[in-house]
């Protein structure tokens, strides 16, 4: 299986939430998990490097790739049975090396905030996707809502969001995301974050692989 977390806008939050599923997958589900980080930023890669170096032992293999070389990895990894490829993605629509990971996606995953800024980004995201892969649950996270803010086109935004799937609970903005790890979660996020990793793994990963 082979999910993808991506946004075309940068800091919607791609790499903690590619952290948090790995995590999550692994520790909860005890299930085998490989991300490939093809953020430009390769974050998630400085994170694993930074655990080796403190002698942490993985929960999974990081793997930084570029685009170019994505169709030969997935043809290696989809041969390891019940393995899930998690896929961080980079933070942009112009390199055709999206065309064939598109594709090959059976979940994707888009963070995303109620700015002007983050909602066109997503629906272009949304919207270019939607024509290369008309089969994979799209499942868009409210990321980084602060409670003490009035969202006032919030109704709206979703209305849109929702032509191209559905909205999960939201992720409340907390400090200790930045906590998070390649070898863990703070205990502290865990009642923040199961109930929608629960949601999503029961409704769209679980479910897709029993079917």
């Amino acid at each position: 299986m082979v999910i993808l977390i991506g946004n075309q806008k940068g800091g919607a939050g791609k790499s903690t939430l590619t952290l948090l599923f790995a995590n999550y997958l692994t520790q909860v589900k005890k299930r085998k998990v490989t991300v490939l980080d093809m953020d430009y930023q390769q974050s998630i890669s400085s994170k694993a490097e930074k655990a080796k170096i403190l002698e942490n032992e993985p929960l999974y293999d990081v793997v930084p790739a570029e685009l170019k070389i994505f169709p030969s990895l997935h043809s290696s990894l989809t041969n390891r049975a019940g393995e899930i490829i998690i896929i961080d993605l980079p933070g942009k629509m112009d390199d055709d090396g999206l065309l064939p990971v598109f594709a090959a996606a059976d979940v994707v995953i888009c963070p995303f905030a109620y700015d002007e800024f983050s909602v066109d980004s997503t629906i272009l995201f949304a919207m270019v996707l939607r024509k290369i892969n008309e089969r994979a649950p799209f499942i868009f996270i409210p990321n980084r809502i602060k409670n003490t803010v009035k969202y006032e086109t919030r109704s709206e935004i979703e209305k849109v969001i929702q032509r191209f799937g559905v909205i999960a609970p939201a992720l409340a903005d907390r400090v200790d995301f930045q906590r998070i790890s390649t070898f863990q979660t703070p205990l502290i996020l865990l009642p923040v974050v199961l109930p929608v990793l629960d949601h999503i793994y029961n409704q769209y990963i679980d479910w897709e692989e029993k079917t």
